[in-house]
This record gives C-alpha cells, sequence and structure tokens, in this order.
C-alpha cells in the first residue's frame, strides 16, 4: 500500500492513525476558529495526529434555500489561518477544477464530494493541483470500480491519493456501509478512510429542506470500521449539532469526541498487532 504523507501525518503506517475531523461548513470565523482551537487542544491530550475540515461552500445541498458558507476566498483565507495558527493541515471539498487548483495552492487536502467523483475533469483537476487528493466513493459505485477514479489521479502524475467510504445507497433515503467494501478499496493500493458522520445520513429523505440523519448511529460504524482495518477516520463534529447549519442530525457532539477517540485508539492498536 503506498503511503500517504500530510505534513508531519502518514496514512498507512501501522503505527500511525489520522483522525480527519471538524464541522460540516465554515458558519463564520470565530465559530471555526472555536471548533479547531478545542480540537487542536484535545489532539495534543490524547497524542493523535488531526487534519481539520470544514468546507468554504456547501455545493450539493437539498434546498436552494440552505446555508452554503463564507465562499472560496473568504473561506480559504479562514482554512489557511487556522492551518498557520493551530498548527493544523486543513481538509476541503471542492466542486469545480477551477476551485481544486485554487484550493490545492491553500490547503493540504482537497476533497472530491461523493456525488462529483465522476467528474473527469474536476477529478484530473484535484490531481494536478499537487495536493493529496481524498476522493469519496460515491453512494451509486461499487468499491472495485474505485480504481477508474484512481486512474484518472495518477494519470497526473499524482500519487497522494486518499479513498473514503461514506456508505452506499439501499432504496430510498437509506445509506448501508459495507466493511467488506473497506478492503476491497484497500487492495486498490492506497489508503481508506472512514466517514463515520456521512454513512448515518438518509439522503432523499429530506424533510424541511435538509438532509436528515441517526448520528446516534456514527461511533459505532466509527468503531467497526477502524476494526475492519481503516486507515483513517473522518467525523464531522460541532460545539452545539443543534445549531450546526448543515448536517446537525448527524454530526458528533463534540463533547462526545474524546471518549470515542479513547476507544478508536484502543481498538487501532489491537487491531495493527
Amino acid at each position: 500500500m503506498t503511503n500517504v504523507e500530510v505534513q508531519n501525518i502518514s496514512f498507512g503506517p501501522r503505527d500511525s492513525f489520522p483522525i480527519i475531523c471538524g464541522p460540516c461548513v465554515i458558519e463564520g470565523e470565530e465559530a471555526c476558529r472555536a471548533i479547531a482551537q478545542q480540537l487542536k487542544e484535545l489532539s495534543v491530550k490524547l497524542n493523535l495526529s488531526l487534519i481539520f475540515k470544514a468546507s468554504y461552500d456547501k455545493a450539493n445541498r437539498t434546498s436552494v434555500d440552505a446555508f452554503r458558507g463564507p465562499g472560496l476566498d473568504k473561506g480559504l483565507a479562514i482554512l489557511k489561518a487556522i492551518s498557520d495558527d493551530f498548527d493544523l493541515p486543513v481538509l476541503t471539498d471542492v466542486h469545480s477544477p477551477e476551485q481544486a487548483l485554487k484550493a490545492g495552492k491553500v490547503v493540504d487536502i482537497i476533497q472530491i464530494p461523493a456525488f462529483m467523483a465522476r467528474q473527469t475533469d474536476l477529478v484530473v483537476a484535484a490531481g494536478e493541483s499537487g495536493a493529496v487528493v481524498n476522493i469519496k466513493k460515491p453512494q451509486f459505485l461499487s468499491p472495485q470500480d474505485m480504481i477508474h477514479i484512481i486512474k484518472k489521479v495518477e494519470s497526473t502524475g499524482n500519487k497522494k491519493i486518499l479513498l473514503t467510504e461514506r456508505g452506499s445507497t439501499f432504496g430510498y433515503g437509506h445509506l448501508v456501509a459495507d466493511m467488506k467494501g473497506l478492503q476491497i478499496m484497500r487492495e486498490l493500493g492506497y489508503p481508506v478512510v472512514f466517514d463515520a458522520t456521512h454513512s448515518v445520513q438518509r439522503p432523499s429523505a429530506g424533510e424541511g429542506g435538509f438532509t436528515p440523519g441517526d448520528g446516534k448511529w456514527a461511533p459505532h460504524l466509527a468503531r467497526a470500521a477502524v476494526a475492519a482495518g481503516c486507515e483513517g477516520l473522518f467525523i464531522e463534529t460541532h460545539l452545539n449539532p443543534a445549531e450546526a447549519k448543515s448536517d446537525k442530525e448527524n454530526a458528533l457532539p463534540f463533547k462526545e469526541l474524546e471518549a470515542l477517540l479513547i476507544q478508536i485508539v484502543q481498538i487501532n492498536e489491537i487491531v495493527k498487532k
């Protein structure tokens, strides 16, 4: 398996288990910095490798009236400041080739949203950016078919690739997280991350103009995925999920994060032995 380096953090080694964590969307600079500071303090306390994530624009929203974020330029400036001030690598998602090239100059990891992972121009631009590329597996795609998206990134000469499982469509309004799929994707040669909070969404059940979810199941899926041998974990968190402007029903309350991460470290140590 190819080890993927993000600053001083490695995805792949037996003794490393990075956590990608943060709010779904940048709700404002002050709010974003507040959660970044608490995540930094927690990562130091638990001796964890942490990558801060937040979106400057949530383009894939259920409702045209939904909050999307501060936009590309302001959002990247906020993420750059967080990276510099808290000494954290940062991740954000992109939605067009132009955004990919611009974001790749600021953030450490650019993320291809699941719904957009078959957009060739976007995927190729992400590879050309030179940043690490995290590809969310589309809900409609089998794990083995991720090889075609990988080859698009590799065609640019960029082999700094992460693959993220975030559930597969099962009927209307439900996702299923197939732990077998984690191993199938690992065999494609790149580290696999499990997205615990998006895997509990209930898409196509957008009552009230937003995508609901069952966040109470996220810790259970996170523990299961680590036991299945993934190389990292993706968790969205919020200081007060009830007031979150995106994915409020999926985000893990920050006050519950420490206990879960302690368990995750213990499970990972057992598996990697």
